[in-house]
């Protein structure tokens, strides 16, 4: 278990790809420091939670599908809930039939740094001053501003500007930082320090959550120190469907792993045989009809009615019930290790800088998971007490004859059961890592501003034969550049017996690293 420091060992044999270079640098450290895939993915993590704050935060969620050398998998839910003393009606009233995009009732419990201590006691073997420190020196001496990070500052500079946290960060001096400049964190460098000596608990009891609950709260949040304290992530069972010969492994309600499934079933059940290429409008409808369950009946499995056995046999009525663009500002990495272990990590702020909201004397910045609740008291994912909300993240494990295959991860908002269903198939058909995540790729639904449920977005360098199929399917079809970031970024490990194939996604700031044993 994860605890004490501890030295340099023999470096232990894996692969991490991630979306940011110098998240995936720390996680093969953690490897050539002796420690597992969760070690290099608690490590990874930590540090996009400082060079990527656009998509990533102290104050976000987590979720992770682990395996370890017994073949076990379980997922750790890490998913935040509502202010207990909160209410639905009290947020009808002040805001209508549906909460803002951003702002102080859209922010839940943070449940991210709790889920690294929960991947932590799954079998970490570093201590925490180990795994937070290249996220703590990033913080401290800064990092320049990546091309996500300038171009997230640019868009979004007016909902950074109006909150003093941020706009110190953010926007020094009034200007934007630019791609190139200096980002740096000192008050988050500080949390890092109290984490490095006290591990995660930190974040929930003691200074530092007194300090940003305080925060919030000056800002009307309900959040209670009481209730932090208290959190906790669940570990729970994956959810499974198979194809071709591979096990496809995922996350339950209430995140939407069941839409994967649903498409693998749908191709087989329907026949459909040329997904990307002659029948990719086919597939696209699929896309289209998961996109309604998922919007009208994805919620918590605490409170909500259905199951995810129920989600991935349903049909699929009526239209999507919000249609707002949530921006895929997220996460998504992937750590294995040739003793044993794997990971896929998924962790996330939601909207681009979440709530726009950044605590100055902890240099947390928060997220806006709380808008994925209905303010319609018919709706499955109703706004009530202390629910989590529903959640587009999902980690993905595959495995082959019981034995892992790959490891998947992306960023994507409610894409990202799409872009997995797009990897694996390229995948399942012999493509390596690069070429799964370079390959062009189609969404559909609100990806942007303007976008509609129905709109399907589409790189322009899909084949001739995609593009016609795409056309027939759908009136609403926009064409954006090769390898736009709207498209997501993901990361595939593929394990080739001994030896790892690993790439990160053309349209991040990430890289791969495969580390040799004893190196």
């Amino acid at each position: 278990m994860n605890g004490e420091y501890k030295s340099k060992q023999t470096a232990v044999g894996g692969a991490v790809a991630t979306s940011h270079y110098r998240a995936t640098e720390a996680g093969a450290e953690a490897l050539r420091m002796g420690g597992n895939a969760v070690d290099a993915a608690i490590a990874a993590a930590a540090v996009l939670c400082v060079v990527y704050p656009n998509n990533v935060a102290l104050g976000g969620d987590l979720v992770a599908l682990v395996r370890d050398p017994s073949g076990a998998v379980t997922f750790v839910n890490a998913t935040g809930r509502a202010p207990k003393k909160l209410g639905l009606e009290t947020l009808r009233q002040r805001h209508g039939n549906a909460l803002p995009n951003r702002g102080i009732d859209t922010v839940t419990i943070p449940g991210g740094v709790r889920g690294w201590a929960a991947l932590a006691n799954q079998g970490a073997k570093l201590g925490w001053e180990d795994l937070l420190s290249p996220a703590h020196l990033c913080a401290l001496d800064g990092i320049p501003v990546s091309r996500s990070v300038g171009r997230a500052i640019q868009l979004d500079h007016e909902a950074l500007q109006a909150d003093a946290g941020c706009r110190e960060i953010f926007l020094p001096g009034g200007s934007p930082l630019m791609e190139g400049d200096l980002l740096r964190q000192p008050a988050l460098a500080a949390t890092f320090e109290q984490l490095m000596a006290q591990g995660p608990d930190a974040f929930y009891t003691g200074a530092i959550a007194h300090q940003w609950v305080k925060g919030l709260r000056l800002l009307g949040s309900a959040i209670s120190e009481d209730e932090v304290a208290e959190y906790s992530p669940t570990i729970e069972s994956a959810i499974t469907a198979k194809i071709a010969g591979f096990e496809v492994l995922t996350s339950p309600p209430n995140t939407q792993g069941f839409s994967l499934l649903r498409t693998l079933n749908a191709l087989q059940n329907q026949g459909i045989n040329d997904p990307l290429e002659a029948d990719a409008g086919r597939l696209a409808e699929i896309f289209a009809a998961n996109n309604v369950v998922r919007s009208r009946w994805l919620a918590d499995p605490d409170v909500g009615p259905f199951s995810a056995d129920d989600l991935i046999s349903m049909a699929a009525e009526g239209s999507e019930s919000d249609a707002r663009a949530a921006s895929g500002d997220t996460v998504g990495l992937v750590a294995v290790s040739d003793d044993g272990w794997s990971v896929s990590l998924v962790q996330s702020v939601y909207w681009a800088f979440g709530s726009a909201l950044l605590e100055p004397s902890t240099g947390v910045l928060f997220q806006n998971r709380g808008t994925s609740f209905s303010l319609d008291a018919s709706h499955p994912a109703a706004f009530a007490p202390g629910a989590r909300p529903p959640h587009t993240l999902m980690p993905v494990l595959v495995l082959r004859d019981g034995e892992l295959a790959y490891a998947l991860a992306t960023m994507g908002g409610q894409a990202q059961a799409q872009i997995h269903a797009q990897l694996l198939l390229r995948l399942l058909t012999g493509a390596s890592a690069i070429e799964a995540t370079s390959a062009p790729r189609w969404v559909v639904g609100a990806q942007d501003d303007g976008d509609t449920p129905a709109t399907l977005t589409v790189e322009v360098d899909v084949s001739a034969k995609a593009l016609g199929s795409l056309r027939s399917s759908s009136g609403e079809l926009k064409l954006v550049q090769p390898r736009d970031e709207r498209l997501g970024h993901s990361n595939v490990i593929r394990i080739l017996g001994s030896n790892f194939d690993a790439a990160s996604d053309p349209r991040s700031d990430g890289s791969a690293i495969v580390v040799e044993a004893g190196s």
